[in-house]
C-alpha cells in the first residue's frame, strides 16, 4: 500500500530513482517456444538467449529476444504447480515483469519501499563466469512487478542460467519501447498515479478524461506518468461510465486483474514497418474509412513527409501538436483473449499520445468488441 506521505507537486523534479532504461519486459505464457517464434518471425525480433532443461533450468523454458533497444523475455512453466503456471491459467499470456535499469538496486529498493512500495525481494546477486547481475523488486498494479537491475558488471548473453542463441532474423524496424500502458479498475487510476509519483518519483506528463476518450457508447480516462529523465513513460487507464462496456472493462473481464494493456514500440519508418508486419501475418485494427476522408483537412496546415494514400492504405493514424506530428497503429489482441496488444509509433517532434485519433480508434475497438459479443 502507498503510505500517506505528503504528495509533492506533480511538476516538481523528484528523480531520486535515476532509472536509466527499460531493461526488459518479461512475458509469462503458455508455450514459450511458440510465443518466441511469433515474435521472431512475426515482429522481426532476434532470439539471443535461452534457458531451459538443457541449461539446468528445471522450472521453466525461457527465450530472450531483441529488436533495436527492445528486449522481451518469454517464459513458460514445465509443471502445473508453479506460480508461473497459475498466472498463465488465470490471465492467459501477459506481462509479469517490467524491468528497469538502475545504477544501484539496493538504493532503488530502499528508497521505494521507504515511500510505501511493497517489496518482493531485497537486493541480491546472481553470478556465473560472465560476471554478476544485481536485482531487487517491488509490486505495482495487479500482479505486475517492477524489477530493478544493474548489469554493469555482466558480459553474458542475458543473465546467469541463459546460454546465447544465434538465429538468423529479418528485422522489421522496431527500435525502442516508447511507452507501456497499464489498465486498472474504476476509481484506481489516481491511486496508481500517486504511487508512481510518491513512490517512484514520476511526474504527470498528460491527462485525458472521458470527454477526450469517448464515443456514444463507452469511455475511459488516462494519465501519463513519466520518470525524471523522460526515458520511461507509463500511462495508466481506468474505465469511465458509459452506455456500454469499454475496452478497459473488457480487458479486466478477461485478464481477471489489472495489468499491462499494450506496449508501444517506436520505429523510424512506420510505412516500412507496418508493411513488413502485415506481410508476416500481424493483424491491425482498421478505423472507419471516414477518418481518411477528413484527414487532409485536419492536416492542411501540417507538413508531413509521408504519402497520405500510403497512410490510408496501411490504416495508419496521424496526429499532431505544437511540437510536430506522430504516426501510430494498433494491433489486434496478441492472443485469443482480448487483452494485451501492440502499438507501433513513429514520432516527428510530437510528444503526444494521439489525442486526435481517440474517437476513431475507440470506434474501431468497439466494432471488434461487438464481433466478440462484449460491447
Amino acid at each position: 500500500m502507498v503510505t500517506a506521505t505528503p504528495a509533492r507537486s506533480m511538476t516538481e523534479e523528484a528523480d531520486f530513482l535515476k532509472i536509466n532504461s527499460i531493461d526488459h519486459i518479461h512475458w509469462w505464457v503458455g508455450n514459450a517456444k511458440q510465443a518466441m517464434y511469433y515474435w521472431w518471425k512475426g515482429f522481426g525480433f532476434q532470439p539471443v538467449a535461452y534457458s531451459g532443461l538443457e541449461t539446468g533450468n528445471r522450472q521453466f523454458a525461457s527465450y530472450v529476444l531483441e529488436s533495436g533497444k527492445i528486449r522481451f523475455v518469454i517464459s513458460a512453466p514445465y509443471k502445473p504447480s508453479s506460480e508461473m503456471s497459475a498466472h498463465q491459467m488465470l490471465h492467459g499470456d501477459g506481462v509479469k515483469y517490467v524491468t528497469l535499469g538502475v545504477d544501484d538496486v539496493e538504493a532503488a529498493y530502499r528508497e521505494t519501499t521507504a515511500r510505501g512500495a511493497v517489496g518482493v525481494w531485497t537486493a541480491r546477486e546472481e553470478r556465473d563466469e560472465y560476471g554478476v547481475i544485481r536485482t531487487s523488486a517491488i509490486r505495482t498494479y495487479g500482479e505486475v512487478i517492477h524489477i530493478f537491475v544493474d548489469r554493469s558488471e555482466y558480459d553474458g548473453a542475458f543473465m546467469p542460467g541463459y546460454k546465447p542463441l544465434e538465429l538468423p532474423h529479418e528485422p522489421a524496424g522496431l527500435a525502442a519501447v516508447d511507452h507501456i500502458v497499464g489498465n486498472v479498475e474504476l476509481g484506481k487510476m489516481n491511486y496508481w498515479v500517486n504511487f508512481y509519483h510518491q513512490v517512484m518519483g514520476f511526474r504527470q506528463l498528460l491527462s485525458f478524461d472521458d470527454k477526450d476518450i469517448s464515443t456514444e457508447y463507452s469511455a475511459l480516462m488516462s494519465k501519463v506518468m513519466q520518470n525524471g529523465n523522460g526515458r520511461v513513460k507509463l500511462p495508466i487507464n481506468e474505465p469511465a461510465e458509459g452506455k456500454k462496456k469499454s475496452q478497459i472493462e473488457e480487458y479486466l473481464d478477461y485478464y481477471m486483474t489489472p495489468g499491462v494493456q499494450h506496449i508501444a514500440m517506436a520505429c523510424k519508418d512506420i510505412l516500412f514497418t507496418v508493411r513488413e508486419l502485415k506481410a508476416r501475418g500481424i493483424e491491425f485494427l482498421r478505423v472507419p474509412e471516414s477518418y481518411y476522408d477528413v484527414l487532409p483537412e485536419r492536416l492542411q496546415n501540417i507538413h508531413i513527409k509521408e504519402d497520405l494514400e500510403e497512410i490510408k492504405e496501411l490504416g495508419i493514424l496521424v496526429d499532431y501538436d505544437d511540437e510536430g506530428y506522430l504516426l501510430q497503429i494498433f494491433s489486434r489482441p496478441l492472443q485469443d483473449r482480448p487483452t494485451a496488444f501492440i502499438e507501433v509509433i513513429e514520432r516527428h517532434g510530437s510528444q503526444g499520445f494521439g489525442k486526435g485519433n481517440f474517437k476513431a480508434l475507440f470506434e474501431a475497438l468497439e466494432l471488434e468488441q461487438e464481433k466478440r459479443g462484449n460491447l
